[in-house]
């Protein structure tokens, strides 16, 4: 969501949109997200399990259930934001020989420890591209599914992104998005808040050395639409069957669409 500004004689200026709590140009914000990212890289997977207590796997493991990957029919998915691996992994071991995953990420540091896990366990079942989420480097109706997990809060263009995720999905290809919500439990959102404001910078620099990336991303989760609004997004750029299932009290919320 982004919002164009005026410059003093009445013309347009250069669109704004959010990075954390500051506004910034929007041209600007890929380059803040991809250092945040090549900060973290080496040591997000530790992190994610830290920050939620594990939890992060228990979510990932509801999204690939929803896509149901199986031995008994050919699966072609696109893992957006998915450098590390995580969920393309579980898509693989899960649909076995008959299922491909193509991990695409901006950011070459995340893929390289994508890259590094996989080792030659999926041969060539698994591919991992850098490119951008917002202009994919992929033909028109290329795969039956499209994932991203925790990855699409961090796009500058959300509308441009859904729409890029329309276009290269087939008709009858699944669209599957887990990224954080709102809280909807009275007294877990005080909770929340304080965890995450507090306790989850303080981890990040004890972890990784610096805390200023995960400040980022907690004020990133406050500043997504929530479910309901970003369900609009999903149906404005074309899908059917919107739906969003929130998880734990609403911390997270899983989103789907059908291309049809």
């Amino acid at each position: 969501m982004t919002a164009p500004t005026h410059d003093a004689t009445g013309g347009e200026a250069k669109a704004r949109t959010h990075f954390g709590f500051s506004t910034v140009d929007l041209d600007s914000k890929q380059g803040l997200v991809d250092d945040v990212f090549h900060k973290v890289a080496k040591r997000y997977d530790v992190m994610n399990d830290l920050m939620s207590g594990g939890l992060h796997r228990a979510w990932k493991a509801d999204m690939v259930a929803a896509l149901n990957p199986s031995p008994a029919r050919a699966l072609k998915v696109l893992d957006v934001a998915g450098g590390t691996g995580d969920v393309a992994f579980r898509t693989l071991k899960a649909g076995g020989e008959s299922t491909e995953v193509t991990v695409l990420d901006i950011n070459r540091e995340m893929l390289a420890v994508g890259r590094d896990r996989a080792g030659d366990r999926f041969g060539d079942r698994i591919e991992f591209v850098q490119g951008n989420a917002e202009a994919l480097p992929f033909p028109d109706n290329s795969f039956d599914a499209y994932t991203i997990a925790f990855g699409i809060r961090n796009v500058p263009r959300l509308e441009q992104a859904l729409a890029e995720a329309y276009r290269v999905l087939r008709r009858g290809g699944r669209f599957l998005c887990l990224e954080f919500s709102n809280v909807d439990m009275p007294g877990l959102d005080k909770i929340y808040d304080a965890y995450s404001f507090h306790l989850i910078p303080a981890m990040g620099k004890l972890v990784t050395g610096d805390g200023e990336p995960y400040r980022y991303l907690v004020e990133s989760i406050r500043n997504f639409p929530n479910a309901a609004l970003f369900s609009a997004l999903i149906m404005d750029a074309g899908f059917a069957r919107v739906k969003a299932r929130p998880m734990t009290g609403g911390v997270v919320a899983l989103h789907s669409g059908w291309k049809l």
